[in-house]
């Protein structure tokens, strides 16, 4: 049987992981071994920020709330509990959005969640 030589393999691989850290520092982008460390942590890195995105942006969209709540007189927190007794039900994205695009709308909706009468 022929001797399988791996130098093909292991130049592609090699290529593919350089490839891959294009932009990193130093040796990091260069050297095979920095290379295939920096690449590990990179996509380890990429895989949780994905999923601390989602929170990031949850709380951006609850501080841009608040604060348009209080330009209207009102707290984040009685603004919240005030549409869910209004029955009104527009998540968080949407109402941030409304906040920033449109200061009208957004008022006429704290007015609807302050009428609504307690108990």
């Amino acid at each position: 049987m022929a001797r399988i030589k791996r130098g093909v393999t292991a130049r592609r691989r090699h290529k593919k992981i350089l490839k891959m850290t294009k932009g990193h520092v130093g040796g990091r982008h260069r050297l095979i071994k920095q290379a295939n460390e920096s690449m590990l942590h990179a996509l380890s890195y990429s895989y949780a920020h994905r999923k601390a995105k989602k929170g990031d942006l949850r709380r951006l969209w609850n501080i841009r709330i608040n604060a348009a709540a209080r330009a209207n007189g009102m707290s984040y927190s009685k603004l919240i509990h005030g549409l869910k007794r209004a029955g009104i039900e527009i998540n968080r994205k949407m109402l941030s959005d409304l906040a920033v695009s449109d200061p009208e709308g957004f008022s006429a909706i704290v007015a609807k969640a302050q009428l609504e009468p307690a108990g």
